[in-house]
Order: C-alpha cells, then sequence, then structure tokens
C-alpha cells in the first residue's frame, strides 16, 4: 500500500517537474536581464489554472495581467518581475500561484539612426557601440550627410523628452576617441545635412 503512495508521489513529481522545467530553463537564462520598454513577454501562470499570455511593455513601463491588472515591469529583472507577479496574484486571487515569465523579444536594447546615413532606423544595442560604430552600421554618410552635424538624443530619467549631446564625428576621424560617446538604449542618433 505505502508503495503505491509512493509511486504515486514519484509520479506526480515527476509530472510537474516536465511542466515547470521549460519555463525556468528560459528564466534562468534571462534571470539577469532588465525588463525595458517595448520588450514582449511571456507569463504563465501554471496554477491553479493555466493561463498564458504575451504581452508587450507599455510605454509607460507597465504589463497588463489577468486578474490582477497593470504590474510595473520596467527596471526589474525577469526574476523579480516573476516574484512581483507570484505575490500580487497571491494576495487576494490564488492560494500558490506558480509563476513562470519569459523573454521573447528584446525591444528596449536598441538605438535608432536617422537622416543622413545609407541605411536609417533600429539597431540592436551592442556592448561598447560608440556613435561612429553605429554610424558605420547603418551603411555610413550618405553624400549629404555631414561628420561635424552629428547628435545624440538620449531619453531623459528625471522628465519626458530627451537630452541632446552634440558629437563630433569628424574629431574621431582625425584620432581623438573620447569624443567618440558609447551609445546607450533608446539613444536616437541624427545625422543632418551638410550645408553646401
Amino acid at each position: 500500500m505505502t508503495f503505491r503512495i509512493l509511486k504515486k508521489f514519484v509520479i506526480l513529481t515527476l509530472s510537474s517537474l516536465c511542466i515547470l522545467c521549460p519555463g525556468e530553463i528560459k528564466s534562468a537564462q534571462n534571470e539577469q536581464y532588465i525588463v525595458g520598454v517595448g520588450d514582449i513577454l511571456e507569463v504563465n501562470i501554471i496554477q491553479p489554472e493555466q493561463l498564458q499570455t504575451r504581452t508587450t511593455v507599455s510605454p509607460g513601463g507597465d504589463i497588463s495581467i489577468p486578474y490582477i491588472g497593470s504590474v510595473r515591469a520596467k527596471g526589474q529583472t525577469i526574476t523579480q518581475l516573476q516574484q512581483t507577479i507570484q505575490w500580487r496574484l497571491a494576495n487576494g486571487y490564488f492560494k500558490y500561484p506558480v509563476v513562470t515569465v519569459s523573454l521573447i523579444e528584446s525591444r528596449s536594447k536598441n538605438y535608432t539612426i536617422s537622416g543622413e546615413v545609407v541605411t536609417p532606423g533600429n539597431y540592436p544595442l551592442g556592448e561598447n557601440t560608440t556613435v561612429l560604430k553605429a554610424i558605420s552600421i547603418a551603411g555610413g554618410f550618405t553624400r549629404f550627410g555631414s561628420s561635424s552635424r552629428v547628435k545624440i538624443l538620449r531619453p531623459r530619467q528625471d522628465r519626458p523628452g530627451y537630452r541632446q549631446i552634440k558629437v563630433d564625428i569628424k574629431a574621431v576621424m582625425d584620432g581623438d576617441a573620447r569624443a567618440d560617446i558609447v551609445i546607450e538604449a533608446g539613444d536616437i542618433i541624427v545625422v543632418s545635412e551638410g550645408i553646401f
């Protein structure tokens, strides 16, 4: 009799692990990732009922989750966000919720380059990407692009809007590496037309 109970317990435990492992593996890979605006996340609520939802982090930094509504996501790691959702569900909705959060697509770690470059657009931000490197990735200057009329519009942390940073690419090309600024997530690089 006790062997049957033990056997059932082992089967239930293994079944639970099979269900949980894929989400835990994804979560472990992304646990240090800091969520940002535009990121696409998948939220799985496994207990007490199965619910899966994909959500995009809003410009305000929130995501919408069934049963609990708006949850602040921006600035949290995947693990922290998972714990926040689980805690909110446990306080008033479910007794022992099991929640996994996975990063589906990172859109917050991008920069934009516009104006007089060959291929303007959004690009994924690599480690230590500088303005000159970003211009190179975008195909370089068009024939109208001016190396002395480049600026970065950097999102402000203290209030809405952008801070303008002028970049002298001509100085960088003349050997002044200090003038080549490392870009950050959300930066917009604007290459203006030269005055002829």
